[in-house]
This record gives C-alpha cells, sequence and structure tokens, in this order.
C-alpha cells in the first residue's frame, strides 16, 4: 500500500505525475505570451525601433563550411579583432602624408581609395548573431553551407552585364567601344542606390538585411497596416494585413507585400517585384516569405525564404534577431544632397572628351 501510495501525488495517479511538467510548460508559455504587448484587436504590438547591425555575415565564410553554430570563444575571437581594426584606422592620419594619384590608384576603396567613408560612419555592432543562446557563424541558414545557391545560367550571364555598370577605376573611359549602351549614357543606367531612389543591400528588403551602416528600423503597427521604416534612402515598406497581392502587372522595387497573422507571428508574403530589387542577384520573380515574431524581452525574431528560379536554382533561407533600441532613426537625405550624381556624368564625359582629343590629335 506504501508502495502504491508513492504513486500517488497529492491522491492523483502516476499519470498526473507524469502530465504536471506538461502543464508546468504550457503555464510558462502561456505566461510569456501574455506578457507581450497587444494591440486592442489582441496581436502582438511590434511597434518599436530594431538596430540589426551585427558582425554576423549574410554568407557564411567557406572555412566554416557546414558548421552553423561557433563558440563565445570564436565569437569573441572575431569581435576583438574587428575591434582592432576599426580602433587602428580610427588612428589619426599623417599630416604629412603624400596625396593619393591623380584619379585614385585604381583599388577597391571607396573613389579609388582618394576618400569617402571612413572608419567613423561604419556601424556595423560590436557582436556576431546570437539565436537561442547560440552563436552563428552566417544570417543564411540553408543550404547547410550557409552559402546562397547557385545562380542559374541566365542569371550569371544578366549579372555580369549589369556590372559594367560599375565597371573599373581606372581614370580613363574604359567604355568606349564596347558593344551595347555605356554605363554612363544617361543617368538611369546607374545602379538605383547611386540614383538615392531604393537603398542598397537589401536594407529594405526585402527580405531586411544588415548592413556596414544606418541599421536603424522602425515599425509603425495599425490594424490593417505595418510600415517598416528603413532610412537608407527612405524605404517605407507597407504592408497591407489580410488583403491580396495587385495584378502581375503592377509591380515595384520593394514589391507588394501582404502579411497575415499565424499564432503571435506575423507572416509576410511579397511578391510584384520590378526588375531590380533591391536583394542583389535577384529578379522581378523573386518572392519572399518572411516571419517576425515578438520575443518576452521586446526583441524580434525575424525569419525569410528566398525563391527566385530564375535567379538561383534553388530557395535559400535566413534568420537573425532584431534588438529593440531606444535611439532614434534619424534622416538620410540623400537625393536632396545628391551632388555627386551630377558630378559622376560630368566625370564621363570629361573623360571622353580626352579619348576623342587624343584620337584627333593622332590623326585616328
Amino acid at each position: 500500500m506504501q508502495r502504491i501510495k508513492a504513486l500517488l501525488f497529492n491522491g492523483a495517479p502516476l499519470r498526473a505525475v507524469v502530465l504536471l511538467p506538461f502543464w508546468f510548460l504550457l503555464l510558462g508559455f502561456n505566461a510569456q505570451a501574455s506578457e507581450l504587448p497587444r494591440t486592442a484587436e489582441g496581436k502582438p504590438d511590434l511597434t518599436g525601433t530594431y538596430n540589426v547591425a551585427t558582425l554576423t555575415p549574410l554568407q557564411r565564410p567557406v572555412e566554416f563550411g557546414n558548421k552553423l553554430l561557433m563558440t563565445r570563444e570564436e565569437a569573441d575571437a572575431i569581435a576583438a579583432e574587428v575591434a582592432a581594426v576599426k580602433a587602428a584606422d580610427n588612428e589619426l592620419s599623417d599630416p604629412d602624408r603624400e596625396a593619393p594619384p591623380a584619379g585614385g590608384d585604381g583599388s577597391a576603396g571607396a573613389a579609388g581609395n582618394v576618400g569617402g567613408y571612413n572608419t567613423f560612419w561604419i556601424d556595423n555592432g560590436d557582436s556576431a548573431v546570437e539565436v537561442d543562446g547560440k552563436f552563428r557563424t552566417s544570417i543564411i541558414t540553408y543550404p547547410e553551407n550557409g552559402r546562397r545557391p547557385e545562380m542559374t545560367p541566365a542569371n550569371r550571364k544578366r549579372m555580369a552585364q549589369y556590372y559594367r555598370l560599375f565597371g573599373q577605376n581606372t581614370g580613363t573611359a574604359w567604355w568606349l567601344g564596347q558593344p551595347g549602351p555605356g554605363p554612363y549614357d544617361h543617368m538611369e543606367m546607374r545602379p538605383n542606390g547611386e540614383r538615392c531612389l531604393l537603398s542598397f543591400g537589401s536594407t529594405s528588403g526585402p527580405p531586411m538585411l544588415p548592413a556596414l551602416y544606418n541599421n536603424m528600423k522602425r515599425i509603425v503597427q495599425t490594424d490593417e497596416h505595418v510600415m517598416i521604416l528603413a532610412e537608407m534612402i527612405h524605404d517605407a515598406r507597407i504592408i497591407r494585413l489580410n488583403s491580396k497581392h495587385t495584378p502581375e502587372h503592377i509591380r515595384s522595387w520593394m514589391g507588394d507585400s501582404i502579411g497575415h497573422w499565424e499564432g503571435d507571428t506575423l507572416v509576410v508574403d511579397t511578391r510584384n517585384f520590378r526588375e531590380r530589387p533591391a536583394l542583389s542577384g535577384a529578379t522581378q520573380d523573386l518572392h519572399v516569405v518572411e516571419r517576425f515574431t515578438l520575443q518576452p524581452d521586446g526583441n524580434l525574431h525575424y525569419e525569410f525564404t528566398v525563391d527566385d528560379p530564375s535567379a538561383w536554382q534553388e530557395p535559400w533561407s535566413g534568420e537573425y534577431p532584431w534588438p529593440a533600441s531606444n535611439d532614434k532613426v534619424y534622416e538620410y537625405a540623400c537625393h536632396e544632397g545628391n551632388y555627386a550624381l551630377g558630378n559622376i556624368m560630368r566625370g564621363a564625359r570629361v573623360l571622353e572628351q580626352d579619348v576623342e582629343s587624343a584620337q584627333t590629335s593622332s590623326g585616328g
């Protein structure tokens, strides 16, 4: 009898004891869910500001292979290395240094390393992404190597043609004599980011990815819409809730975003892009599904899946946290002061005139 009583808990049968941990877990889950700020309709209120800056790259460095996680020691080592590089770059410049060569030195630095963004402007965070208490080697989680899939042959050809817009900084009109329209024939040949029309690096999305700086996101939520401001250029995504997509012939750079709630997770489906989405390599056939889940600590968990059969040979996915922030989003004000675009075009004409003058003087 005593052994039988030992199998009871306050007179309850053994199965109640077995189920008790489950009920404790369920109560804990419900308590966390009830702690979330909610709208009048009972949906999690995502309204707030988030800073998505991180040292974790979108694509996993090849040396990590299929290794998604890394130790705290590895993460700390990466953070220390980045901090050391930034500290060195912030050292005062030698006032007696020589001027850079005319037209730049031809390297990949800003304007051929004659000047541009210095370390003061870089704000890509000071730590790696941490999900469920474990550090990640990449934002991409699928494919297993943490890298974007192979491009389709047609898209590789398309992107090679697109990269001609950037060319090489040789200080000459290198584009003359090449087939097809030149990258400086008119302003619409220049990239959308350079024209202050659409953010670069897919910071505005979708998917919405961290960048070298300006990583603040501002969300304003109503019963019918969710607005996500990415003040890199001045992009505001308007997500219509419980609606239908516009007809396929109505397209936009950030696509048509429709959201719905699955429990406490906002699921956003975006399609109907124009020919140059913000996501590098994507085509107008891009289809992105995002999931925004508010956490009890106020942070957002962000997941996305990219499907573009015209660009990549299979879909790819990723996730990373959006930490809540009390900082403010400041105006980017790109177009209002975009004098550089006119100077780019005028500079191209000067280089072309140099070639014409050389040909004239040589009798060519």
